[in-house]
């Protein structure tokens, strides 16, 4: 029992946390047997039954360090792309039943929109 719960504090050496409503985002720095570190990605997701029971939805992908540049070059191309041809506008928040846009938070939502995008950054890791 010793040894497990010494493997389990090796394989968390670094977390951290992206909240962004129903989702929640946890970056995770991982070890390999042979103590090398790995990053894991997952994304968490809450769902809410009409009995108001709820449960999550998870994702995971993993990602090494040989590919943190061309993973972080791809992300960073994507992203731009997605907000030169789009704006930084979430354009599917209109489209759910409970939206309600209020006056003057334009500006909030676009600063809050690419704040987590644009600041993305592997080389600390």
């Amino acid at each position: 029992m010793a040894e497990r719960a010494e493997r389990v504090e090796q394989e968390e050496i670094f977390s951290q946390v992206l909240r962004a409503g129903r989702r929640t985002y946890f970056f995770d720095v991982r070890a390999t047997k042979a103590d090398d570190y790995y990053l894991t990605v997952t994304e968490s997701k809450k769902f809410t039954h009409d009995d108001g029971s709820f449960h999550y939805q998870k994702h995971k992908i993993y990602l090494y360090k040989e590919d943190f540049t061309d993973f972080q070059e791809m992300l960073s191309k994507a992203t731009d792309y997605i907000l030169n041809e789009k704006g930084s506008e979430v354009i599917s928040e209109r489209h759910q039943k409970d939206f309600k846009k209020e006056e003057g938070t334009e500006a909030i939502d676009t600063l809050k929109s690419t704040e987590s995008f644009t600041d993305v950054s592997f080389e600390d890791i």
